[in-house]
């Protein structure tokens, strides 16, 4: 379908049920029939209207002049020996972004993206040195969801093969927080994919504002990505932390379990050889979390081209495990996924062209964060 005839229609996929429910009174339909409507989209994965048989003629033939159920398209499929398969995914002018489905014995994970490219400037990211395009909206952000249960064979009342989404793929999330929430909301509708709020994770490099907001607007799992134990170091390694530091942070992370009534926060480290692997960096870690509901997940570093760091070796990375767990701080070690096709964490970089001059962990410079 052309982008003219899109540009005319509504996609329903970007649409919360209120919102729904809006639309198709606009069209002179009873509030009802969007509860009809979300069945379709998400408990039976239906984009065809003429499929939708318990709706009337009239209404489906409404829809089809007034509406879409329109996903991202599909670039490119890449599939990794260990199961994993990434997605390029076409924006418009020659952008592109990922998404990668991750199978394990008792989950699968969905890592989706929600913006073309990064502004936070990362230093170990490959995302980050494609640098940034623009925010991707509600319906391109869902739809990576809903193209993904097609493609890997969703049947209604079968078994989910994806039980976990993640917002980890390319771009900040909450610098896309107007389109990121409605998504999150419509992943936890139960007339909506139904997933539940400890099955969806949202990861932020640490958008401080954006962390109290999102506590008060949705409920979902949080992980940050924290990467060092130190402010100097932080600094060096994830830039935003010079606007936000480490203990405005985690004020923020605690504030969000205390709202949330969740669990604990998980805390993403990349462990990269030399640089924040030593055992003095485990004490500092041990001494910002003991105590506190968090998890750390250890990360190798998965490398890029251009990249001067070096993965902390295996026996490095266990002994700094073993330090933060002797310590009482919880910690595992994330086993690395997909890195044949570049589909390991740290390593989606897509297709960004006419790149925005900012330098979001630096200073705002032409791009709002929404």
């Amino acid at each position: 379908m052309n982008d003219v005839v899109r540009a005319t229609r509504t996609n329903l996929l970007g649409l919360e049920k209120a919102e729904l429910e809006a639309f198709v009174v606009a069209l002179g339909n009873k509030p009802f029939r969007a509860r009809q409507l979300m069945s379709w989209l998400y408990k039976r994965g239906e984009g065809d209207f003429a499929a939708m048989t318990d709706l009337a003629r009239e209404f489906r033939a409404q829809l089809s002049e007034h509406a879409i159920v329109a996903t991202p398209e599909v670039v490119s499929r890449h599939d990794s020996a260990d199961g994993t398969r990434k997605w390029l995914l076409k924006a418009e002018a020659g952008q592109a972004f990922e998404m990668v489905f991750i199978p394990e014995t008792d989950r699968g994970t969905l890592c989706i993206s929600s913006q073309v490219g990064c502004a936070l400037d990362c230093a170990f990211c490959s995302t980050a040195q494609q640098g940034f395009n623009r925010n991707l909206d509600t319906a391109e952000i869902v739809g990576q969801l809903w193209l993904a249960n097609r493609e890997l064979g969703f049947e209604p009342g079968g078994q989910r093969r994806i039980t976990n989404v993640v917002l980890m793929g390319m771009g900040e999330p909450l610098a896309n927080f107007r389109a990121v929430v409605p998504a999150i909301r419509i992943m936890l509708d139960d007339l909506g994919f139904d997933i539940s709020r400890r099955r969806v994770t949202l990861s932020t490099s640490g958008l401080v504002p954006q962390m109290y907001k999102l506590a008060e607007e949705t409920n979902c799992a949080l992980a940050v990505s924290l990467h060092a134990p130190n402010d100097a170091l932080r600094n060096e390694l994830v830039p935003i932390n010079r606007k936000h530091p480490i203990a405005e942070l985690l004020d923020a992370c605690w504030h969000y379990i205390d709202e949330q009534n969740g669990r604990s926060v998980t805390f993403e480290y990349v462990m990269l050889d030399g640089v924040n692997d030593q055992p003095e960096h485990a004490r500092e870690l041990a001494r910002l979390l003991k105590g506190r509901p968090a998890k750390l997940n250890l990360i190798p570093f998965n490398p890029f081209p251009g990249t001067s760091f070096r993965r902390s070796p295996a026996h490095v990375i266990a002994a700094f495990r073993d330090a933060l767990i002797q310590r009482g701080v919880l910690a595992t070690i994330r086993r690395t996924r997909g890195d044949d096709i570049d589909a390991a964490c740290g390593q989606l970089a897509g297709r960004v062209n006419d790149r925005l001059r900012v330098r979001l962990g630096d200073k705002l410079i032409g791009v709002t964060v929404q």
